[in-house]
């Protein structure tokens, strides 16, 4: 049996899989203690902040981040690290889906600047995107021809 060397990952694919597991780890941490204590018991979170949302408490807001926002960007780490065709896309995905749930987020608790977590989040959704794009264009590039 022989194993076949990969390629070395490239520095853009390497910043992602950094970005996608610093966020997962937060969004695991963050899903894990709003889904173990939805009425705010682990995270100072008033449940009043809820009202007008479809929500009751924070049980399901909390399976949706560790769901999507902290299993998501570790699959596409892990996809990114076994060299995934799909893993530049799935950057984005990951960083647009960042997006959108803060987006969602200020819509329903409206947005707080202490600590700025909603703020330093959307950056860093913003960044995932744009390395995810940035590395869409190197692998849809045309490599340089002979002269």
């Amino acid at each position: 049996m022989s194993i076949t060397p990969r390629e070395p990952l490239t520095p853009t694919a390497r910043i992602a899989i950094a970005l996608e597991v610093f966020l997962a780890i937060g969004a695991l941490g963050g899903g894990a203690a709003l889904l173990l204590g939805p009425r705010g018991e682990i995270l100072p979170l008033p449940v009043s902040a809820l009202a007008g949302s479809p929500f009751a408490d924070y049980s399901v807001p909390g399976a949706i981040l560790f769901i999507v926002i902290g299993l998501g960007p570790l699959a596409a780490a892990v996809l990114t690290w076994r060299r995934h065709r799909l893993a530049p896309l799935l950057a984005c995905a990951t960083g647009g889906a960042l997006i959108i749930w803060l987006a969602v987020e200020i819509a329903i608790v409206g947005y707080s600047n202490k600590p700025p977590l909603q703020a330093l989040y959307l950056a860093l959704g913003v960044v995932i995107v744009l390395v995810g794009v940035r590395w869409l264009r190197q692998t849809r590039s045309p490599s340089p021809g002979p002269a």
